[in-house]
Formats: C-alpha cells, structure tokens, sequence
C-alpha cells in the first residue's frame, strides 16, 4: 500500500465510527486524515435564506464550523483506535467531491468510508455518498457495511 495518509471520513454516525474501526484493525498505525463535508445550505435553511434577514453565508459558517467539530471528533476516536489522525471540516456540495478533492490533495493511500447499507430503491432516492466515491476516487475505497 502507498505510504500516504489514510483518509477517513467522519460524519458522526455509527457508520463512521464502525469505519474507523475496521480501518484500524485492516491497516494498522498510521497518519490519517479524518474529514467531515458539510452542505453550504441544508434543506431547511434553504427555506430561510429566503427571508431577507438571514444570509446564506451566515448558514455556510455554521456548517462550516459544525463540521470542524465532527472532524476533530472523528479524529480523536482513530487517535484512540491507534491512528496519528489530522482532522478537516470543510462545506462542498456535492460531498463525495469533498472527499475525493481531499483525497487527492494529501494523496491518500485509501479512502475508508461507512456504509448506510441502503437497498437500490432507497439508494436510487437518497444517493450513496459511498458509491459515488468509489466511482470518482481514482484510489482504493474501503467501504465499511453496517453492523
């Protein structure tokens, strides 16, 4: 395997703490980057951006900084799973572009990501991030299923 980093993404969910997991007991001590992608704009505040009071860079900031906290979460967790963990927050839509952007900016060895487990109507309505990386990543990706 490359001797880039690994890059774990971390969105706070079972799933992503699964992943961290099951990249530590498959690939052993080593750097990682653990990244959280935001939305600029979530579903509900698209509503409010309407309303002249509420700009959606204000929206976009605290997204930002919400996805500073769950990488620095998702970061502590691979630290204590044995891996030497950076961690990046950043909003991009769409998020598997983020991640695989990431990917390519550290030159990640492995991009580790858990798994909804969505059946295909399901995934056909709500997207696979997963899938969409895999597709786009150009690198391995390591996709962990639920439990």
């Amino acid at each position: 395997m490359p001797d880039g980093p690994v890059l774990i993404c971390y969105d706070g969910s079972d799933g992503a703490r699964r992943a961290i997991g099951a990249a530590a007991e498959l690939l052993g001590p080593r750097k990682a980057l653990v990244v959280d992608i935001g939305s600029p704009v979530t579903p509900a505040e698209s509503l409010a951006v309407l309303s002249p009071v509420a700009p959606a860079a204000a929206f976009a900031e605290l997204n930002a900084d919400d996805a500073r906290d769950r990488a620095q979460e998702g970061a502590e967790l691979a630290r204590q799973a044995g891996f030497v963990p950076d961690a990046r927050g950043v909003v991009e839509a769409p998020t598997w572009q983020g991640i695989v952007d990431a990917a390519n900016e550290v030159d990640a060895a492995v991009i580790v990501v858990g798994s909804r487990g969505l059946d295909a109507a399901q995934e056909i309505l709500k997207g696979s991030v997963s899938h969409q990386i895999a597709e786009h990543a150009g690198r391995p990706v390591l996709i962990v299923p639920p439990a």
